[in-house]
Order: structure tokens, then C-alpha cells, then sequence
């Protein structure tokens, strides 16, 4: 009686040591990129990451607006995107980086990303 009471036991530890909750707390994000003034409209395409302070990456790309939508967990992000758009004269570069974003359920979680612009003429 006293080894099938110790086997329930160990039965019942075991079982309800390996459960656990699987339900994962996620937030919507969105995030715009802005191209400088007097450069170009936002196109669709552009591949933006957002990276969380355990090194999980998240992509996604851009619609016709320059805007992406990310589901992730709450936690301190780092956005940044890097494009290439060539026009019939002009090569156009754009990088953007924004570290420390704060993602909870209690905020917006709607970034703006600032792009910087390189315009190298192409020369036919």
C-alpha cells in the first residue's frame, strides 16, 4: 500500500511539474518608415526588422504606404531597415535604425523609423 501511495506521489509531481501555461502575451506594432523631405514616396517592398532584446528577429516588408505590421511579445526592440530603390537616373539608398522601443500592451507600439538617404545619378 505504502509503494503504490509513493508511485501516485511521484506520479502526481511529475505531471504537474511538466505543465506549464503556453499561452504567450503578443502586442500589434506598426511601424512607418519616413523617407526625408523632398526624396521620394513610400513604396512597397522594403524589409524591416525588428530585433528584441533576447536576439529574435522579426521581418516583415513594407505596403504601398511605408507601413509594416508586426504581432510580437512585449519587450525593448530595435527596428531598422536598409533599401535600395534605382530609378531610370538616380540610385537611391535608404538606411534607418531606432533602438530602445518599448513594446507593452499599455502603448500605441506605433514607430516612426527616420530614413537617411544616399542619391548616387546613374550615368547612361
Amino acid at each position: 500500500m505504502k509503494k503504490v501511495l509513493n508511485i501516485l506521489i511521484l506520479a502526481t509531481v511529475l505531471f504537474t511539474g511538466c505543465s506549464y501555461d503556453e499561452d504567450v502575451d503578443v502586442c500589434q506594432v506598426s511601424v512607418a518608415l519616413s523617407y526625408p523631405a523632398n526624396s521620394i514616396n513610400p513604396y512597397e517592398g522594403v524589409r524591416v526588422e525588428l530585433k528584441d532584446a533576447k536576439a529574435s528577429v522579426f521581418v516583415d516588408s513594407t505596403d504601398m504606404s511605408g507601413m509594416v505590421k508586426f504581432v510580437v511579445p512585449p519587450g525593448i526592440y530595435e527596428a531598422s531597415t536598409s533599401s535600395v530603390l534605382i530609378t531610370t537616373n538616380y540610385k537611391y539608398i535608404f538606411n534607418g535604425v531606432k533602438s530602445m522601443i518599448i513594446i507593452s500592451k499599455d502603448s500605441t507600439n506605433n514607430i516612426t523609423l527616420p530614413l537617411t538617404m544616399t542619391k548616387k545619378r546613374i550615368v547612361h
